[in-house]
């Protein structure tokens, strides 16, 4: 029994707050012929004051509840924050006349976008940090005096003066148009609601862009909009109907076709227009097949297709624009059952495959036989046949990692942009040589353009990342990675972890003997 005082007080320990119950109400919703109750359908209405009177008693209870730990908490964070660099810069990338690259500043909760001249006609040159730098878009001047403040999608139009964005300043996924003259850096009056994906055409007139249902919040129309005219006259040029399907646009990476895909999570087909005719119909590569999915690339009027049309693992085919339906695939790549083909990135001269080998992504450059570095610009190279060289593999420096393409827009480009990430090491960005003379390093080695530094102390070469394989059942085996302070020569036993780079101090206790 709890103890009284003189006066006859309770000194009970005081209850636990309890959580908030939100009160049910049945909601019939049928589909498909079947009919489903919703007891909480009445919370879908976000300016109801009972919904936000309860979502403000979660959030009372959740602030009690986790109380004890506030100095723990604080302490995490710091932790956290000691070990990223606030103050920082993304690679330059070229696209078109400029470098464009993403930078923060501490005590900044947004990025900020940013761009500089390139100084030189070459796609290939490199990157003049004395040119004077243009900031396009200034995420936190747009959140000031809002709540929230998302960036979806961004487009710069190929002439480069303009600038198509979307913004969510709600944190309900609901995006909005704005196009940014980059000239004057006023936002124009063309405005679209819903926005998902987004394409310029080559006239930088003409936008394509992509709308969410507004119940669904599926994207399923694609609308052409042309400069000045106001949204509501914006041509719709497809509507997807079957439930199951989101579409978006983009374009090919030399700049020729404009890109409608309809997916579903195992589905999907392709659709595409020359960018220089706008106003033109859409045609399909080849109609959905249940199960089978497609992903074209496009190079001198043949599109490089990656599909699972004849196993799970992905080949290559290719087909002329002019028929690209199924009939007319021809295969380049055969499947490979053992170790799936995972991306395909295309370029004027070579490319490059992803493939996953024991859980690993591994990345191999194939230059073309038939490529315009070997042949006159005269003879060209559209009348031949594709095909590739040997493969070559990227070599990485330690036993488990990732890597993947990084930012690559130049179509004739003659160096492969990716990145690179262990346990150990910190993310980095690496430029493969594949054919230029004059680049900093060979030809077929790959150069550090930036490693994320990690203050705080962090030393890489004070750890080791492993990886040991072990029998499963089945007659299978597991590979997983090890991250671990080097212990150099002493035995020890170390706990799964992988958080090497964020929290070292965490994997130092977490060694034991």
């Amino acid at each position: 029994m709890p103890s009284t005082t003189p006066a006859g007080e309770s000194t009970a320990s005081p209850q636990p707050i309890q959580p908030p119950v939100a009160r049910r109400e049945p909601t019939p919703t049928t589909l498909h012929g079947i009919t489903l109750q919703d007891d909480y359908r009445w919370m879908r209405d976000k300016e109801s004051p009972e919904v936000l009177a309860y979502l403000n008693a979660e959030n009372a209870w959740t602030e009690a509840a986790m109380a004890p730990t506030a100095a723990l908490q604080k302490q995490l964070y710091d932790e956290m924050l000691s070990h990223i660099k606030e103050t920082d810069e993304s690679v330059p990338y070229r696209m078109g006349k400029w470098f464009y690259s993403t930078r923060t500043v501490e005590g900044s909760q947004y990025a900020i976008h940013c761009r500089r001249a390139a100084g030189n006609a070459d796609l290939n040159s490199p990157f003049d940090p004395a040119q004077p730098e243009q900031i396009i878009l200034d995420v936190n001047q747009l959140a000031e005096g809002k709540p929230f403040m998302s960036l979806g999608s961004m487009a710069i139009s190929p002439d480069g003066n303009l600038l198509a964005y979307t913004t969510d300043p709600t944190g309900f996924r609901q995006y909005t148009l704005h196009i940014r003259d980059l000239r004057t850096m006023a936002d124009l009056p063309d405005t679209a609601a819903r926005v998902g994906s987004l394409a310029w055409a080559a006239d930088s007139r003409t936008l394509f862009y992509s709308t969410e249902d507004e119940t669904t919040k599926r994207q399923d129309r694609i609308f052409r909009h042309t400069l000045g005219a106001s949204a509501s006259t914006d041509a719709l040029v497809m509507h997807e109907e079957d439930e199951r399907f989101n579409i978006g646009i983009g374009r090919t990476r030399d700049g020729r076709y404009l890109m409608i895909e309809a997916g579903s999570h195992t589905t999907n087909e392709y659709r595409f227009l020359s960018t220089d005719t706008p106003t033109g119909e859409f045609r399909l590569i080849a109609p959905r097949v249940d199960d089978q999915e497609y992903y074209p690339s496009h190079r001198d009027g043949i599109f490089f297709i990656r599909t699972n049309d004849v196993g799970k693992n992905f080949r290559v085919v290719t087909a002329p624009v002019a028929s690209p339906d199924r009939a007319s695939w021809t295969e380049l790549i055969a499947l490979d059952p053992a170790h799936p083909l995972e991306d395909l990135d295309l370029f004027q001269n070579f490319a490059v495959t992803t493939r996953l080998k024991l859980g690993l992504s591994t990345l191999e450059v194939l230059r073309f036989v038939n490529s315009l570095s070997s042949l006159s610009k005269a003879e060209g190279s559209a009348s031949l046949p594709p095909a590739f060289q040997t493969p070559i593999e990227i070599t990485f420096p330690e036993p488990a990692y990732t890597a993947s393409s990084h930012v690559n827009r130049i179509f004739n480009a003659d160096t492969w942009r990716y990145s690179y990430q262990s346990l150990v090491s910190p993310a980095s960005v690496y430029a493969y040589n594949v054919s230029r003379a004059d680049f900093d390093v060979p030809i077929g080695e790959s150069k550090l353009l930036k490693q994320q530094e990690v203050p705080g102390g962090f030393d890489p070469s004070l750890y080791a990342s492993e990886r040991i394989w072990i029998d499963a059942p089945l007659g299978d085996a597991a590979g997983p990675h090890l991250c671990r302070p080097d212990a150099h020569g002493r035995e020890e036993t170390v706990r799964l972890e992988a958080a090497c780079l964020r929290f070292p101090g965490r994997v130092d206790l977490a060694t034991f003997r």
